[in-house]
């Protein structure tokens, strides 16, 4: 529990404490990074059918969904998603890259990146609410919960491009916290159903492959930035995916 609560809390902006007495390293508890995935799927979920009660049309009430869970995760990995985007397209060397990526400010190629994970969910969450709001929520926990699976694994796989920063100093990444991330992410996405949840760990595991060999290319391994690109790339292949096996 006190696992799952450290990872809903960095995950999140709910005010959880990261440990309660006793010494867990960040590496130790992510594990449990679906959990606080599935929780942000949920808030997303549940705010879609907010909406839709009093009769907003499919495509607004994706809209506030998004939104709810923007805030409930603090923008987190759109921030990485957008920082990764402008290092990536504007840097020329590495080091380049990485300065770029640690700059607050926001490119053309942030803002591009930005746009298009927006519109790519927001197309796929009201496509799906208009069909089943059931469909919609399985889906949008589901991709929450599966996108953030593969986390502890890149973070295993790849070494920190730098020396300093978040992902550099989390202690190793055990095969065993991995192995259970991945595999409770797989439980997240049986609901959906057992075809969708193969057919979706496959591109799941293609989309982190192609994050991990980008970001390798460029810039040496990973960074905080990277995972975050990472997660949106992989909530946008499985929402994608729901629309495929969901939709009549």
């Amino acid at each position: 529990m006190r696992d799952a609560a450290g990872a809903i809390s960095f995950y999140t902006r709910l005010p959880l404490p990261l440990d309660a007495g006793r010494q867990r390293t960040f590496a130790d508890i992510q594990w449990a990074a679906p959990l606080a995935g599935a929780v942000v799927g949920i808030g997303v979920g549940g705010a879609l059918w907010l909406a839709l009660l009093p009769g907003l049309p499919p495509q607004l009430a994706a809209a506030f969904a998004i939104a709810a869970g923007v805030a409930l995760t603090g923008a987190l990995h759109e921030d990485g998603l957008a920082d990764t985007a402008d290092g990536f397209g504007g840097g020329r060397s590495r080091d380049d890259k990485l300065a770029i990526m640690r700059d607050s400010r926001i490119g053309s190629y942030g803002v591009l990146a930005l746009g298009l994970s927006l519109l790519a969910r927001w197309a796929a969450l009201a496509a799906l609410a208009e069909a089943s709001i059931a469909g919609a929520i399985l889906a949008s926990v589901a991709a929450h919960a599966g996108s953030r699976a593969v986390l502890p694994a890149l973070l295993a796989a790849l070494p920190p491009a730098r020396a300093d920063g978040l992902s550099a100093g989390i202690g190793t990444m055990g095969n065993g916290t991995t192995l259970a991330a991945l595999a409770l992410g797989f439980v997240f996405l049986l609901p959906c159903g057992l075809a969708f949840a193969v057919v979706s760990s496959l591109v799941l595991g293609l989309v982190a492959l192609l994050v991990a060999r980008l970001a390798l290319a460029q810039i040496g391994g990973q960074t905080g930035d990277v995972l975050g690109c990472a997660q949106q790339a992989g909530e946008i292949a499985l929402l994608s995916a729901a629309t495929v096996f969901l939709l009549p």
